[in-house]
């Protein structure tokens, strides 16, 4: 028995005959180079902006730190 998977039944709604030429008839659907890059390049992304988050708390702990060192050498 054959799993159909969720993004499969998104597939068959977007073109039912893209769906079936890969699933049925075995043939790989153009642009996978296209689809490989675009992963990479979201995951890419993805490492920046949690980077970016570490660097603002970074920034925002040494802001505070600042701002007490200044109250409690006054």
């Amino acid at each position: 028995m054959d799993i159909i998977r969720a993004s499969e039944l998104g597939e068959y709604y977007y073109c039912a005959r893209a769906w079936w030429l890969r699933r049925v008839a075995g043939q790989e659907t153009e642009g996978a180079e296209r689809r490989a890059f675009g992963t990479m390049s979201h995951a890419r992304h993805s490492r920046l902006v949690a980077a970016s988050q570490r660097l603002l708390w970074i920034g925002l702990g040494l802001l505070i730190g600042g701002i007490g060192l200044v109250v409690w050498a006054n």
